[in-house]
């Protein structure tokens, strides 16, 4: 490892030793080191990140297009990641299916169905039943998308309706957090925000959620298939928005869904992440950017399957993204000689699934599976009130089932029964365990560091430097150096990491006047994304106030480099800068990590030796802890997915001994109706 440190720094470091005169304070005491803004250095950065994985994506595709065979093996090798990607996924068991009720509604029926896609795990649904035509039916399986009504909201029993009296069973199921659905009961984290919370969960233990709705809805195609009035060999799909995700992902994953309509999803990531950003955890794979796979191929995968996009030209799913996707999927339609098996409806309305498209889809499925073109058009449907529709008594499953197991229960169980394979995991030899954590955690060690003083500072008891150093996270590190006056030289040093900001440890009678009291150096940076290069706020609000970090975290999970990674290779910059310093006595040398950060400090250490001792402060304990509270706030800025297949906290604490770790005052969980 190389290190090319800018001559200033040495010799500021020299001037703190030699006592020379030094500038007076300003009043007050700003402790700044950026000259401007900095909130938006993370995330430009992982934008660039990420828009070459999208260049390199496109090359790849170009070479794959230019004959059939390459493009058929593209197809197998994504269909792999893909399916690595989603997560484990469990053995089908009895689906126990209960019918609760049945609506006549003159040409068509309704019955209240509910089964389990997993032992105790009930989906809610309701099937429309055409009473004209001869079965069997096709079947048609419609994911709703984020309403709190769930299959109950207007335009979902309006596609339902409409496909009834076409001549189609269709069976819409309501997803997790939704309809009677709800998984987390808190009112607080309403929208899409349980998906966001259970998938920090998900992740950790190796599942998603986008995994945990996509098995239910291949349960529900097993409850379509054992229907008598459906034709088990055309089945369809058709969902929007949230159910247009669902629709996506199912497609591609389950080789049944013979046609397929998906309505106000369909784009480009790349656009995504340039525009409103990554969305919830219903709607993203880990590693999906790294591992090459963008919306376009969850139709490409399917190929020459007949597929539909559905789109609102006023969407806030960016309209030219959709424009973009349909185009790809067209080229790889054509080079498989089927170019009219793939075809975008548009229509100038804003998102959802209104009119124009129900029509749209329905067409879509009469053409494939009737061999019948004719133009649709919806009559006026006759809605029930949602209570009408509930398949519960109380409307909740929770409620209607004592025993009833929600996605947190299934993640905390998956948890625990990971134990032994964790414990089995850190009984290989100490080299294979530490290079599965590097990979884990996507740390790239810093080659050459660089780092520059930009100021100095004079306080009656010590001289603070403030740095910038560059780190492979991708910014510059903003930093603060204390040094004591009238330390004896060389002293110990400590490096705080502090979640909050690196001032927060700076204030007044805090930590670090602590340790200066002790004769202690002291490097006080700010982790990529935190302090002065902190994410605004503002362009966090789709997280409401449970994910301050929410867009950078998801797309820097998409690039298979979790935050904690990027996080670790800023300590161990750090660290470098301070072994070069002749006043710092490097067998001394303290890592203290804050809030967020606790993890970070834990895994520099296991990676970097020259730490001496560690101090995690307000922080979590375990990821276990973590699964086991969903309404954990800042979920996302811990998450390292697929890790409890591995390793947990304290087996981090364990490898470092003897050297030792001081856990402090852990952070309390928030213990709500989760």
């Amino acid at each position: 490892m190389g290190y090319a440190l800018c001559l200033c720094v040495f010799l500021l470091a020299g001037r703190a030793c030699l006592g020379q005169t030094e500038p007076v304070a300003a009043e007050p005491m700003d402790l700044g080191v950026l000259k401007a803004d900095g909130s938006t250095l993370l995330h430009d950065y992982l934008l660039g990140e990420a828009g070459r994985l999208f260049d390199r994506r496109r090359e790849a595709l170009e070479r794959d297009l230019a004959e059939v065979e390459a493009l058929r093996a593209r197809q197998q090798r994504l269909r792999r990641t893909y399916r690595e990607l989603v997560g484990a996924l469990p053995e089908r068991t009895p689906l126990n299916p209960i019918i609760t009720g049945t609506i006549d509604a003159g040409d068509y029926h309704v019955e209240k169905v509910a089964f389990e896609s997993r032992p105790n795990h009930h989906v809610t649904a309701n099937l429309y039943l055409p009473k004209n035509g001869s079965g069997p039916f096709p079947g048609i399986l419609v994911p709703c998308g984020h309403s709190a009504e769930g299959k109950a909201a207007a335009a979902y029993q309006s596609i339902c309706i409409l496909l009834a009296r076409r001549g189609f069973v269709a069976l819409i199921v309501d997803p997790i957090c939704q309809g009677e659905r709800a998984q987390i009961l808190d009112r607080s984290t309403g929208g899409t925000m349980p998906h966001t919370l259970l998938d920090v969960g998900a992740k950790l233990v190796g599942c998603s959620v986008v995994g945990y709705e996509a098995w239910d809805n291949m349960r529900a195609i097993d409850y379509l298939q054992g229907r008598p009035e459906v034709d088990a060999d055309r089945i369809g799909v058709t969902g929007n928005s949230g159910g247009g995700t669902q629709t996506t992902f199912l497609m591609a994953l389950d080789d049944r869904v013979a046609v397929a309509a998906p309505s106000c999803y369909i784009m480009t990531r790349e656009r995504l992440f340039a525009t409103i950003g990554p969305q919830d955890g219903c709607q993203n794979l880990y590693a999906e950017v790294a591992r090459g796979i963008e919306h376009a191929d969850y139709i490409t995968l399917r190929a020459p399957k007949p597929t539909i996009i559905l789109a609102a030209e006023q969407d806030f799913f960016d309209f030219e993204g959709v424009k973009q996707a349909y185009a790809e999927a067209r080229r790889v339609y054509t080079v498989l000689g089927q170019p009219q098996n793939v075809a975008l409806f548009s229509y100038d309305d804003t998102h959802g699934f209104s009119t124009p498209r129900r029509q749209a889809a329905c067409q879509w499925m009469r053409r494939w599976f009737y061999d019948d073109p004719a133009e649709i058009v919806e009559p006026e449907p006759t809605l029930q009130e949602p209570q009408a529709l509930f398949v519960t008594t109380a409307g909740q499953v929770r409620e209607h089932w004592t025993d009833e197991v929600t996605v947190a229960d299934l993640n905390v169980r998956r948890a625990h029964a990971l134990a032994e394979q964790r414990r089995q995991f850190l009984q290989q030899p100490r080299r294979r365990v530490v290079r599965k954590i590097r990979d884990l955690i996507g740390y790239r060690p810093p080659a050459d560091v660089r780092a520059w003083a930009v100021d100095v500072t004079d306080r009656p008891d010590c001289r603070i430097e403030k740095w910038l150093i560059e780190s492979s996270s991708g910014i510059a590190v903003p930093a603060l150096l204390f040094v004591p006056r009238g330390a004896s030289r060389p002293c110990g040093a400590t490096l705080y990491v502090d979640g909050r900001g690196k001032q927060r440890a700076a204030e007044p009678h805090g930590p670090i006047e602590q340790e200066l009291r002790r004769g202690r150096i002291v490097l006080a940076i700010d982790a990529c994304g935190t302090g002065e290069t902190a994410d605004d706020p503002a362009k966090n609000r789709y997280a409401g106030n449970m994910h301050d970090e929410w867009r950078n975290a998801m797309i820097s999970l998409h690039l298979a480099r979790p935050l904690i990674g990027r996080r670790v290779a800023d300590v161990v910059a750090a660290l470098n800068v301070l072994a070069l310093r002749s006043d710092v006595d490097a067998a001394d040398i303290t890592v203290v990590g804050v809030e967020r950060c606790g993890p970070v400090v834990l895994h520099a250490a296991l990676l970097d030796d020259r730490i001496a001792r560690v101090t995690v402060r307000d922080s979590i304990r375990s990821w276990v802890d973590l699964v086991a509270h969903p309404l954990a706030r800042n979920g996302l800025s811990y998450l390292v997915p697929f890790v409890l297949e591995y390793y947990d906290l304290p087996d981090i604490a364990a490898l470092i001994a003897p050297r030792p770790v001081e856990i402090m005052e852990p952070l309390a969980l928030p213990t709500g109706p989760g």
